[in-house]
């Protein structure tokens, strides 16, 4: 294990590129590096996460209003792996037609997208899964993609409170035929669990 959290810190220690911001699917850069999608609520913690895992203070930024970024942004690791910053969903304020919107988007980038190899779908570990992490979750079956849960925010609850949380989030993944068994715990704030995702991700990228 030892061997991955060090081939992880490399991979993430290197030069990490924004790409390009697709806002329609006729707008997706061309499929050529091993794509990892980020997702999750509006507020879950996905800018910082991806923050903490490329060292980075200020690469993914976070909307002040959720819900309103509406683009699939592209940043480039290491000319190795390609790591892809999806919209919030499950934002209160947006119009139905605007949730329906994008989960049209979303489902078709996930089902068409030839490189990608997995997505990262985040929940808070301080409130309970909502029923819109069931339908992502559903989608993801739908369209056939590896997906794998991480739980943001894990300084936060007390040790018991995250251990029944990880139960209760595990025994979810269980049911679902596209998910990654392991659910891995992080925290942006302390470090808990980035050097774990970072292996976990590694082993995705083109080899060195």
């Amino acid at each position: 294990m030892e061997r991955d959290i060090e081939t992880g810190r490399v991979l993430f220690a290197g030069e990490f590129n924004f790409v390009f911001g697709a806002q329609q699917l006729g707008q997706l850069p061309d499929p050529v590096l091993p794509e990892i999608a980020f997702a999750g609520r509006s507020n879950v913690g996905k800018s910082s996460l991806i923050n903490a895992l490329t060292g980075r203070k200020a690469l993914a930024r976070a909307s002040s209003e959720p819900g309103r970024t509406k683009q699939l942004n592209f940043f480039e690791l290491a000319d190795r792996l390609t790591l892809v910053d999806m919209p919030g969903y499950g934002f209160a304020k947006a119009a139905k037609a605007v949730k329906e919107d994008w989960q049209g988007m979303m489902f078709s980038y996930l089902r068409g997208r030839p490189t990608l190899r997995r997505v990262v779908l985040l929940l808070d570990s301080r409130v309970e899964v909502k029923a819109t992490d069931q339908e992502i979750m559903k989608m993801l079956d739908r369209a056939a993609v590896t997906f794998q849960v991480v739980l943001t925010k894990c300084d936060v609850p007390k040790p018991a409170v995250l251990e029944a949380k990880m139960r209760e989030v595990t025994a979810i993944v269980a049911t679902h035929a596209a998910a990654f068994p392991e659910v891995l715990a992080t925290s942006s704030e302390t470090g808990e669990g980035i050097a774990e995702l970072r292996a976990e991700l590694a082993r995705l990228a083109n080899p060195v």
